[in-house]
C-alpha cells in the first residue's frame, strides 16, 4: 500500500505539472498539444544536467540545478510553437504534432552523439543518473518521498493563485475567451500568449524530468515518456481547466498508471493473472472512457486555437 501511494504521487507529480502547462497554454488560446516533445526536451536538459554536475554537489545545488535546467530547456523549446503558432498564425495541431516528433528524434540524436563522443563503442540514447538521483529522495520510514513531490504542491498552489488572485492571470484568461475585447481594454494579446506558452514549456519540462527518475535510474531517450503528455490533455480537460480539479483528476489517473508498478504486491490482483501489459493500458483506457462520457460537458475557453487577428471583430 505505501509501495502504491509513492508511485501514485509521484505519477501524479507529472500529470499535474503538465497538465497545469496546457491549462495556461489554453487560458491564453494556445492549443499545446506539443506537451510530449516539451517534456523530452526538458527531461533531457534536466538529466544532462545531472550527468555533468560534480558528484560532491550538496542535494539543494543538484536540485535547484536540475529543476532550472529542465525548466530552461522546456521555455525554449515551447518559444517554437508560440513563434509558429502566435506570430505565423500557424495551425496549432500541426505545429504541436511536429514538435512532439521532432522532441522525440532530436533527444535520440543529441544523446546518441554525446554517449559515442565520450566513449564510440557506446551508440545507446541512454543517460544514468543513479548517483544523483538519490539526492531528490528522503526515504520516511518505508515511504520514499521525493522533492518533486513538493515542488508540484507549491507549483499548483502558485498557478491557483496566478490564475485566480492576480492581474496577470485575469487578463490571461481573458486573451482564451475574448482577445478582441482585451485588446480594446489595452491587454496586448500576443504578450499574454506568449506568457501562457512559455509557462506551459516550464512546467512541461519539469514533468519530463520528474517523469523520467519515477522508479528508474537511467532513462533511454528513444523510448519518449510513454505518452504522458497526452494523457496529461486528457487529465486537463477532465479537470475542466481549473487547477484543483486538475489535481483531483491527476490522482485518479496517477494511482491506475501506478498500479503496474505495484500489482504483484496485491493478491487479489496477483491471482487474476492478468498480464502486465495490460496494468502499463490503464490509464490510457480510463482517459477514453473517462472523455467519453465528460467531454461534452466540457467548457474549455472560447478562443482556444483561433489565430489572433488584430483586425477582426
Amino acid at each position: 500500500m505505501v509501495l502504491l501511494l509513492q508511485y501514485t504521487l509521484t505519477f501524479a507529480s507529472v500529470l499535474i505539472l503538465v497538465a497545469l502547462g496546457g491549462c495556461f497554454s489554453e487560458h491564453s488560446g494556445v492549443i499545446n498539444l506539443g506537451l510530449e516533445g516539451v517534456m523530452i526536451m526538458g527531461a533531457l536538459g534536466g538529466a544532462l544536467a545531472m550527468r555533468y554536475m560534480p558528484t560532491n554537489s550538496t542535494p539543494i545545488a543538484m536540485l535547484l540545478v536540475v529543476l532550472l535546467a529542465a525548466a530552461l530547456v522546456g521555455l525554449i523549446y515551447s518559444s517554437l510553437l508560440a513563434v509558429a503558432c502566435i506570430n505565423f498564425k500557424a495551425d496549432q495541431t500541426i505545429v504541436g504534432t511536429a514538435l512532439n516528433m521532432l522532441g522525440l528524434a532530436g533527444a535520440t540524436v543529441i544523446v546518441k552523439a554525446i554517449n559515442t563522443a565520450a566513449n564510440p563503442d557506446d551508440v545507446s540514447s541512454t543517460i544514468q543518473f543513479a548517483g544523483a538521483k538519490r539526492s531528490f529522495l528522503v526515504n520516511i520510514g518505508s515511504f520514499e518521498f521525493s522533492w518533486f513531490m513538493l515542488v508540484t504542491l507549491i507549483l499548483l498552489i502558485v498557478s491557483y493563485v496566478l490564475l485566480y488572485k492576480t492581474r496577470f492571470g485575469l487578463r490571461l484568461m481573458a486573451c482564451g475567451e475574448h482577445p478582441q475585447a482585451a485588446n480594446s481594454v489595452g491587454i496586448s494579446v500576443y504578450k499574454m500568449r506568449w506568457a501562457g506558452v512559455l509557462i506551459s514549456g516550464v512546467l512541461g519540462g519539469l514533468g519530463g524530468i520528474v517523469f523520467i527518475t519515477a522508479g528508474v535510474s537511467e532513462w533511454r531517450f528513444e523510448y519518449g515518456v510513454a505518452g504522458f503528455g497526452f494523457l496529461s490533455l486528457a487529465v486537463m480537460i477532465f479537470g475542466q481547466w481549473k487547477p484543483t480539479r486538475i489535481a483531483l483528476a491527476a490522482l485518479l489517473f496517477g494511482m491506475f498508471r501506478a498500479l503496474s508498478n505495484v500489482y504483484t504486491g496485491f493478491d487479489f490482483l496477483r491471482v487474476l493473472n492478468i498480464p502486465s501489459q495490460v496494468y502499463n493500458m490503464m490509464p490510457y483506457i480510463i482517459s477514453l472512457v473517462v472523455l467519453a462520457f465528460t467531454s461534452k460537458k466540457s467548457r474549455a475557453p472560447k478562443a482556444e486555437g483561433i489565430p489572433y487577428d488584430k483586425g477582426q471583430r
